[in-house]
């Protein structure tokens, strides 16, 4: 049993090594034709058209040659034997131009890829110079225009009160109201509210954006001048028309006094006043 065991095992061990080193070996193939031919067809050399003719007695006998490039082969062979060296490789060979066109090609392609990332790289910054969307990163609008145009934009888009106007009372808005200076106030508002939501929100070269908001600012600095002085104006005529009113009242009880005793009261009554 031990025996035919050994027996076994060692069968195995040889038919293993066996196939090891059939599958290890590689044939070598040196073929003359075959390397003529591959130097043919690189750039090595053009001619050596194996096989070669043998002649006895004048005759040509070698059935190999017959076949490949004699008299017994293809037309194709013979004008390939007899024609130009087409060889693809050599300086002027086809693939050696298309290596050359190859290389011109990449060539173009690096300038046009650099045409076109010229190109994309314009088109995001002009985006980025005309386009709304950026506005608010704008480091100039956050350095300055954003503070100085906050009053404006808190501003009432309608405002229906003496409060929202910023006026000194009720009595001065509603004389504003009476004289038409509410309104004409109203639309220079709208138009700086405009200018505003425009300068915000339109399209436009970032110069020409930071142009209206300079305008905006000027327009509105005039606009709260306006309300300031209309502010107290208004002031003044109420409170002159009310000093009017006071007045009449205590001049007329004496109306028929005479010039001296009028100009003593007068002179009595507002002399801690002016």
């Amino acid at each position: 049993m031990m025996k035919n065991n050994t027996k076994k095992i060692l069968l195995f061990i040889a038919v293993l090594v066996g196939s090891i080193f059939n599958y290890g070996q590689v044939k070598i193939l040196n073929d003359p034709s075959i390397v003529a031919h591959n130097k043919r067809m690189v750039f090595e050399s053009w001619g050596d058209f194996r096989p070669y003719p043998k002649y006895t007695f004048g005759i040509q006998t070698n059935f190999a040659y017959a076949t490949v490039w004699g008299w017994l082969s293809p037309s194709i062979n013979q004008d390939y034997k007899n024609g130009a060296d087409i060889r693809p490789l050599k300086p002027t060979g086809l693939e050696a131009q298309r290596f050359a066109e190859l290389e011109f090609q990449k060539s173009e392609a690096e300038k046009i890829k650099l045409q076109v990332d010229t190109l994309y790289t314009r088109n995001v910054q002009d985006f980025a110079h005309w386009t709304s969307a950026t506005v608010e990163a704008d480091p100039l609008w956050l350095l300055y225009y954003k503070k100085m145009l906050k009053p404006l934009k808190d501003f009432p888009d309608n405002p229906q009160n003496f409060i929202q106007w910023q006026l000194k009372d009720d009595k001065t808005y509603q004389n504003m109201l009476m004289n038409g200076g509410i309104t004409q106030l109203e639309k220079e508002l709208n138009l700086l509210k405009d200018k505003y939501k425009n300068s915000r929100t339109l399209d436009m070269p970032r110069g020409k954006r930071f142009l209206m908001y300079h305008e905006t600012l000027i327009g509105w600095r005039n606009f709260k001048d306006q309300l300031r002085a209309f502010d107290r104006k208004n002031s003044l005529f109420l409170d002159y028309k009310k000093l009017l009113s006071k007045s009449k009242i205590k001049i007329e009880p004496v109306w028929n006094s005479n010039d001296k005793e009028i100009a003593i009261k007068f002179m009595n009554e507002y002399h801690n006043k002016y």
